[in-house]
């Protein structure tokens, strides 16, 4: 497979053993109904404070239909993160149809998710490092 060249504004972008274990959680979030997909139902969440991280697709025809969401992120203290396939992203949502943006909100029965989010929320971390 060739290295496709990504833009320099997707930052921070998941190696791919971190978006194998993104696209997990994302899987697993959206099993427990803990899942927004989309900008707009990603944008909601982060307004409304239920975010707990968002996730983005780089290979979107035009980039700057996604960037708001970053900026929206840093104002709210959530993490985000870039992975490369906007196909993987929607396989993951449990949709037939291509994903640019999803967010994991919080669940309020404490969770089932709580440890893995927190250990992808590190990991996230370690990437703007």
């Amino acid at each position: 497979m060739t290295e496709e060249v990504v833009n320099s504004r997707a930052y921070p972008l998941a190696d791919s053993q971190l978006s194998i274990t993104i696209l997990d959680l994302i899987q697993q979030a959206a099993y427990h109904q803990q899942l927004k997909k989309g900008a707009n139902e990603a944008t909601k969440a982060l307004n409304r404070g239920i975010a707990e991280i968002v996730v983005m697709a780089t290979d979107v025809d035009s980039l700057d239909i996604l960037l708001h969401l970053p900026l929206l992120a840093e104002d709210k203290n959530v993490p985000y993160v870039f992975v490369r396939s906007k196909q993987a992203l929607g396989r993951a949502c449990g949709v037939s149809r291509s994903v640019i943006a999803c967010s994991v909100i919080s669940n309020d029965e404490g969770g089932l998710l709580e440890k893995q989010i927190e250990h992808l929320k590190d990991a996230i971390e370690k990437l703007l490092i």
